[in-house]
Formats: C-alpha cells, structure tokens, sequence
C-alpha cells in the first residue's frame, strides 16, 4: 500500500538523506548517541537535510528509540521492519506499508514449530507470539513492545504484518534448515536474512533496508547520489549498496565491509560515524 500523498517529486538539490541502522551503527553498545555524534546531527539537519533510521524494528519500536533518546531533527523518517514500513516523523504518518501476505502467516508459524525454531509476528501495536520463552525473553530483552500470547495469532492479526522474526539462540543449523524449507515453502515472495547470528528476519521481497532507499529518495525527490547509508550486518547490506555512499562500521561482519564504498575507522562506541555525518554535509557528489 503506497501512501505517497503529501510529498512532491523533482530532485531537491542539494539536499541529502542519511539512513542509520541502530544497533551497532548510530547506537553505542549501551544503546545511546554520544554528543559528539549528535551534534553531528544536529549540524547535518539543520542544513536542511533529512535524517533516517533505517530498521529492522517495528515502527513502534523504532519510535520508542527516536523519542526516548530526545531526537527532534526537523525532516526525520522512521524505515522500519526492514524497509517494508516508512514514517514521517513531522507529518506524524505513515509513507509507504507493506506486508507478509496474512495467508502466509499461520503456515510459517506451524513450519517454525516443525522445525523447533521460535517464530513471531505484530500487529499494529503487539508482538503476536504463539509462546512467551526464553527465545521471547531475549528478544524483548531491548524491543519493549507489548506481547500478546495465544494460540490463535491470527485473531489478533488482521492485517498484513510488516515482518515476522524467528529466532534460536543455541543451534544456528537447526535455524538454517528452518530458513531453508522456508525458502522453498514462499519461493520469491518474501526475502529471508540474518540480522544477526539468532535472528532471521523474514519480509516482503518489496521490503528491504535498500528499497527503503530508492523509495525514500523518490518521495523526497532527493537523487540517489546524494543518499548515505551506515550499517554493520547482513540486513544492512542492501541498503549500503543502494545508497550513493554506503559506509560499513569498522565492527561489523566482513561481508557488510565487502559491500561498502567506504569502513569506518572507529567502531560505534568510539564516534565512528561522526566524521562522515559532518562530511556529507558539504560533499558534492
């Protein structure tokens, strides 16, 4: 569903989008921004360009974030569930939402029990989960959204959800056996990748960190060129790609750096960010 109705179109010269991951890239390991980072930010948007974080998190969740570290960058946008919903934060709606089809949902959550593996979904504002375990617990360890239990999700389900998630935190091949008979089960119609070693994330292949890109700087008008995307992990590599620069922590996997323009020489507890946030507001690319 494309809720593009507020915006123009035609390239905004000059201006510029930068889409951050959270963890491991705009966020310390502590999950804040130092204040030489954000006063980076500061001077970034106050030049009239637009500030993105670009997510696997729900909306919500991404929020939650926004807000709670006192961001209030005029032109900032919220990608959430990797790529597959995009906020306006000003206009305080969504842009542009997607989903994994409601007919796939019930099949994914009983092949995920086949196989062992924890696997949940949302609603507008809930986590939907079969089971509260010690898989749910970890993730809710730093996503804060509500969790509703039960054996009927779909009753609290009623719309396409922007991702589901399965998680195993103990046996990383017994997950991959899972992804793969998920791949054969939803061929090309939802893309499935690791967000980190016990996450695999599993969306519309609409969605995507570097659809979310494209299709903000089309509703901006901003030209591809002028887009910058930071990442450290493989749901991070399209978007690093799509962008005009696409900038790879220095702590992140190796085939994130692989796919990158550029790797940061600090790490982001260390401001690594910091230099090329204050660059890119001058850069002529």
């Amino acid at each position: 569903m494309d809720l593009r109705v507020f915006f123009y179109r035609g390239y905004e010269m000059g201006k510029k989008i930068f889409f951050f991951d959270l963890d491991g890239t705009l966020l310390t390991t502590d999950k804040k921004i130092t204040k030489k980072t954000m006063d980076a930010l500061k001077k970034f948007t106050e030049a009239g360009n637009y500030f993105c974080i670009n997510t696997g998190r729900a909306i919500d969740s991404a929020k939650m974030v926004y807000d709670g570290l006192g961001l209030d960058f005029k032109g900032s946008f919220l990608c959430g569930s990797n790529g597959t919903e995009i906020y306006s934060v000003d206009e305080k709606k969504y842009v542009f939402k997607t989903g994994v089809p409601l007919e796939l949902v019930p099949g994914i959550l009983d092949l995920s029990e086949k196989y062992d593996v924890h696997c949940h979904t949302y609603n507008e504002d809930h986590i939907v989960s079969r089971h509260d375990n010690e898989c749910m617990q970890y993730y809710r360890r730093v996503i804060k959204t509500p969790l509703i239990v039960t054996d009927d999700v779909m009753k609290y389900v009623k719309e396409a959800p922007p991702k589901m998630i399965a998680i195993e935190l103990h046996d990383h091949d017994k997950q991959e056996r899972f992804r793969l008979a998920l791949k054969d089960m939803v061929g090309d119609k939802l893309t499935l990748l690791y967000s980190n070693p016990y996450y695999l994330e599993i969306f519309p292949s609409e969605g995507g960190k570097g659809s979310a890109v494209k299709r903000l700087a089309d509703i901006l008008g901003v030209d591809i060129k002028d887009t910058y995307a930071a990442g450290d992990e493989q749901n991070d590599i399209s978007m690093i790609e799509a962008a005009g620069t696409g900038i790879a922590m220095i702590n992140g996997t190796d085939l994130v750096k692989k796919s990158a323009d550029v790797v940061t020489k600090y790490d982001n507890d260390h401001d690594g960010l910091c230099d090329f946030i204050l660059d890119s507001i001058t850069a002529i690319n």
